[in-house]
């Protein structure tokens, strides 16, 4: 068969197709974190979730095996990676190894505590805290939520009054993920009662400074391996080179480094969605029920084909995404939609896979009971659904204005 000149132009006129989303690079960091994985976290796995707590010797090993601190720059000892497609690999290989508690907490470095140095740190900050979080050696935490305000960052009342040079911090914090093993906080602080969004400030605050206590390891409902602490802050001399940008920039600080923690919890929840279908495909291919593959039944085969098509479109806007934050055009919104839907999505996706394990399903043993426990924080923590829903609707309302 030959093709016509008319045929000839017409497929030549046809675009490319897309290029793949990974590369060859990409596919070998794969195999990194998975070796690494397999090496060093699984057979420690469950220890550290009856502990509720990742031990040190883990963090240090992520530091050496290059798992932590791809974005940080050459010169304080990380890779100076900013394609978040490798993180994207890595909270993959984590979903699909169901270790949720050992990433949260890498992630919180990459996805949340390095940007700050990044984006507003001193040179003397980066060189006393960059190496450290490179190495794993340091473990940070952002010290935001407080009891009584939950997403209403406005309603934050832990204060910060200069005396002299210094600062001195009074106030609580709770739900503070890494809170129990940090060596240093990110403090949001009170500055100026009267400056409503520039009343806020950011402060460093290190382990062992008089007056910074932790409180209890709380008890959580999932991520259990994953420390997360109360913190109190009494009478605490914060020195002025361990303010973090300027005074009152607290809050623009916050919404600036907010997308990116959105991006990385949306691409977990893609990565445990897809993790869900992977296992109850090969489960509902091997067990057999009234004579048949439970995957025969019809309403498996049309609840599996709903799953795969839904998790398949949630990955094209991600892709999209990720490229876009790659190229520093991310919006806000963009990130506010990827986080609520994708978020919700993993829940639907849990849930209904977990049904068709059956009793099993319910059992820790299984991959999908784990995963069921862990999914649930996805559409909380980041800022909840209801709040990300009211940033996009915020911005709809904006196009209507007069």
């Amino acid at each position: 068969m030959t093709l016509t000149d008319d045929a000839r132009t017409e497929a030549s006129a046809r675009p490319a197709p897309p290029e793949p989303f990974y590369t060859e690079d990409h596919e070998a960091y794969r195999e990194t974190v998975r070796e690494f994985l397999k090496r060093e976290v699984l057979p420690n796995y469950e220890a550290w979730e009856e502990a509720r707590l990742i031990d040190r010797t883990a963090w240090l090993a992520a530091g050496e095996a290059g798992m932590v601190g791809l974005a940080i720059p050459e010169e304080y000892g990380g890779a100076g990676e900013l394609d978040r497609r490798y993180r994207m690999v890595f909270s993959e290989e984590i979903a699909r190894a169901n270790t949720t508690s050992f990433g949260v907490g890498l992630g919180l470095q990459d996805d949340i505590i390095t940007p700050y140095f990044l984006h507003i740190g001193t040179e003397d900050q980066k060189q006393r805290f960059l190496p450290g979080l490179a190495s794993a050696e340091l473990i940070g935490a952002v010290a935001m939520t407080e009891p009584g305000t939950g997403s209403d960052l406005q309603g934050i009342r832990t204060s910060a009054v200069r005396d002299g040079d210094d600062w001195i911090l009074n106030g609580q914090k709770t739900f503070i993920s890494s809170g129990i093993q940090a060596d240093f906080a990110i403090v949001v602080a009170r500055t100026d009662p009267d400056a409503g969004s520039r009343g806020f400030s950011l402060f460093l605050v290190e382990t062992g400074t008089p007056g910074f206590e932790r409180g209890r390891k709380l008890d959580k409902v999932g991520i259990i391996g994953q420390d997360t602490a109360e913190l109190f802050f009494r009478d605490v001399r914060v020195p002025a080179e361990n303010v973090m940008g300027e005074i009152g920039g607290g809050m623009g600080y916050l919404m600036q480094n907010l997308p990116l923690e959105r991006l990385g919890i949306a691409m977990a929840s893609l990565a445990g969605a897809e993790a869900a279908l992977e296992w109850t495909l090969d489960y509902v291919y091997q067990r057999r029920a009234f004579g048949q593959r439970i995957g025969d039944f019809q309403n498996t085969r049309f609840e599996l084909a709903e799953i795969e098509t839904e998790v398949d479109v949630a990955r094209a806007y991600l892709e999209r995404a990720i490229l876009k934050f790659n190229a520093g055009v991310l919006t806000t919104v963009e990130a506010s939609k990827a986080k609520w839907y994708i978020s919700e999505l993993q829940q639907r996706v849990v849930y209904r896979c977990q049904q068709l394990f059956g009793g099993y399903g319910f059992m820790l043993e299984y991959p999908i009971g784990r995963a069921y426990r862990d999914a649930r924080i996805q559409t909380i923590y980041g800022g909840t659904t209801e709040i990300m829903k009211e940033i996009i609707g915020r911005a709809q309302a904006a196009r209507y204005r007069d």
